[in-house]
């Protein structure tokens, strides 16, 4: 058995083709591929705006700008998630502050954010670990009550479902992000996209997205019509270069349509699972709640002995089964520890968590003899 990565991008001849196709065009980047991206992703979600970017980190950072948040904000966000939902507001000059976790979703725990809101905070955001998504609509009523923004991060969750909608559609959100890491549900190489329904959230996600500059008559405040001709442009905000090209959004495009094959294929791998590791006593197999539909976007078991996780994993790893671990908490990462004075013991649901956490492979092309043999290790590995 070859070794099997614990994830891998599905990548076909339509594809290929697609990204030939632009290649061959006049536009390589700033071309008809990126609205064309966009759209699809709205009429595939329900939202009716998305903006495109050059990578989920970069979604998350003008999502925040777009927001307001500033020095002297506050922002709540999960320990357990990639270091950029919590990065993106110190990106702005805002404080992080983190909110622990439910024990059984992994996701933010609505009841700790509660208790983590002060009069600096801003806006909240949530993070859809491993696809399956938060409680979004007592997320929603929280930052009602307190006059917050949310900001889902929905990196892994792109094909889930809340509440019988999928997932970013903003009904509950302000803004939705998304990533097309090669990892995810679709990738793009590199790429991200933030939806809302708010006009002018777009018009300012945009703006972040391109140097801060506008190209829109109705919005310029200078411009002289006898002397400014079609050319004219101006900066209002100090944005970034944060654009994704025509080629990446051609295999976003294509991606697009084959990603509810991919999500019936994860989740083919998933019954696969549960139906043989659920007789483990020694291990706790991910939930999936009744009004959600997950993307599962990493498939994360928790083992009972923690003090077995590390010999586990060097195992699976010798065997060809490249294992993962999804996440360190940030709070415990040495940037933080110094910045903030984090500690062990600060949020215990999460450290919990993660000391008993390993990820086993799951992707849309991984073969029943690589899932079986999966099983099988496990099975030999945990009794």
């Amino acid at each position: 058995m070859k070794r099997i990565p614990y994830t891998r991008q599905d990548i076909d001849k339509d594809d290929i083709r697609g990204v030939v196709n632009v290649l061959r065009s006049d536009w390589l980047t700033q071309g008809p591929k990126i609205k064309e991206f966009e759209d699809a992703l709205c009429r595939y979600t329900g939202a009716r705006y998305a903006v495109a970017v050059s990578n989920g980190t970069a979604a998350l950072h003008v999502a925040c700008l777009a927001a307001g948040i500033k020095k002297g904000d506050e922002v709540i966000t999960s320990p357990i998630t990639f270091v950029a939902s919590a990065n993106s507001v110190l990106y702005t000059g805002g404080t992080p502050v983190f909110a622990d976790i439910q024990e059984d979703t992994v996701n933010i725990n609505p009841e700790e954010i509660k208790r983590k809101i002060t009069k600096k905070t801003k806006a909240i955001i949530p993070v859809d670990f491993a696809g399956h998504p938060c409680d979004l609509k007592e997320i929603n009523e929280i930052c009602k009550k307190h006059n917050l923004l949310m900001i889902e991060d929905a990196a892994h969750a792109l094909g889930a479902e809340y509440r019988g909608k999928k997932i970013g559609n903003c009904r509950y959100s302000d803004m939705t992000i998304f990533s097309f890491h090669p990892a995810k549900s679709i990738t793009t190489g590199e790429g991200g996209a933030v939806l809302t329904n708010n006009e002018d959230l777009y018009e300012k996600l945009k703006s972040f997205r391109t140097h801060g500059i506008t190209k829109c008559e109705n919005r310029f405040k200078f411009r002289n019509p006898e002397r400014d001709g079609s050319w004219y442009y101006e900066m209002h905000d100090l944005g970034f270069n944060y654009r994704i090209t025509d080629f990446q959004c051609a295999i976003g495009i294509t991606q697009l349509k084959k990603l509810n094959d991919f999500i019936i294929k994860r989740r083919e791998i998933v019954a696969m699972y549960e139906n043989e590791l659920s007789k483990l006593e020694s291990i706790q197999l991910p939930i999936e709640n009744k009004y959600v539909r997950s993307s599962w976007h990493i498939y994360c078991l928790r083992l009972k002995d923690h003090g077995r996780r590390k010999l586990i994993f060097d195992k699976l790893c010798s065997m060809g089964i490249a294992a993962n671990v999804h996440y360190i908490p940030v709070h415990l990462q040495p940037y933080y520890r110094k910045r903030f004075g984090y500690k062990d013991g600060n949020y215990p649901e999460a450290e919990k968590y993660y000391e008993s956490v390993i990820t086993i492979p799951l992707f849309p092309s991984m073969k029943i003899a690589e899932t079986r043999y999966i099983i099988k290790a496990l099975k030999g590995l945990v009794k």
